[in-house]
């Protein structure tokens, strides 16, 4: 008699195996810093974010009520962005508290390289700054610590089709692979998230959404099988968790 093999869709008593749980979509907050100071996103572009007393936040005192509930920060230097050069200070003192995945305007390997010494565990380089894959292709040369960010505006740019050789995002997201890069950010600019382009890109790997994302579509996350989403604060939440806390009596007694 010929030995019958279990189908590994069924148990053995013939019930279907359950299909296993994706996990869930991880929240990620975005710090966005200028001249020393955290900023909030604008209607014209960000703005600097001030405490209950009028005062600008300080990056490090936002950073002590982060961490205290997640584990990873995704900061943006403004400044190295808009050409001043990066805030390797800021970046080396948050980089002790908290995972950091960095994005500093970085468009060679050696600015990369400055920023994962100075602590991040992530460079973010965007297609915004890239000329094509060549750049790449030598940073994988010197660290696989990169994540790449894919812009996405209401209509693609000449600039990213003379780069890439498309203005299909889902291509641009398989050419970005192809290179050897695994972890890439959706980044919806001025324009809502496509979720449906983010399903297509993040069926290629682990796919993160930044730009105009909210916390309230973590349900869209989920459903388009996203790696996990990248928020930011309003000034208030950042204005309470920077706060100082009251301290104890044991701390008043210390004191003494």
């Amino acid at each position: 008699m010929p030995t019958v093999v279990p189908d590994r869709a069924q148990s053995p008593r013939g019930a279907a195996v359950p299909e296993p749980t994706a996990p869930e979509p991880e929240l990620v907050p975005a710090l966005l810093v200028q001249r020393g100071r955290v900023c909030v996103p604008g209607a014209d572009g960000p703005v600097v974010a001030r405490g209950s007393d009028g005062r600008s936040i300080d990056p490090l005192d936002a950073i002590d009520g982060i961490r205290e509930t997640y584990s990873r920060v995704y900061f943006v230097d403004l400044d190295a962005i808009e050409g001043a050069g990066p805030q390797l200070d800021y970046l080396q003192e948050i980089a002790r508290d908290i995972e950091v995945w960095a994005d500093a305007g970085v468009s060679s390997a050696d600015q990369a390289i400055d920023i994962l010494v100075a602590g991040a565990q992530r460079v973010v380089l965007s297609t915004a700054l890239l000329e094509g894959p060549r750049p790449l292709r030598r940073l994988l040369r010197l660290t696989t610590d990169v994540a790449v960010e894919i812009e996405v505006t209401e209509v693609a740019s000449a600039r990213l089709a003379r780069a890439w050789g498309s203005t299909d995002y889902v291509e641009v997201a398989t050419e970005v692979r192809a290179v050897g890069i695994r972890e890439l950010i959706v980044s919806p600019r001025a324009v809502d998230p496509d979720w449906a382009l983010i399903a297509r890109v993040a069926a290629g790997g682990p796919t993160w959404v930044d730009g105009s994302f909210d916390r309230q579509e973590t349900g869209e996350l989920r459903r388009a099988k996203a790696t996990g989403g990248i928020f930011h604060f309003s000034e208030g939440e950042l204005a309470a968790m920077s706060q100082p806390s009251e301290p104890t009596p044991t701390d008043e007694q210390g004191a003494r």
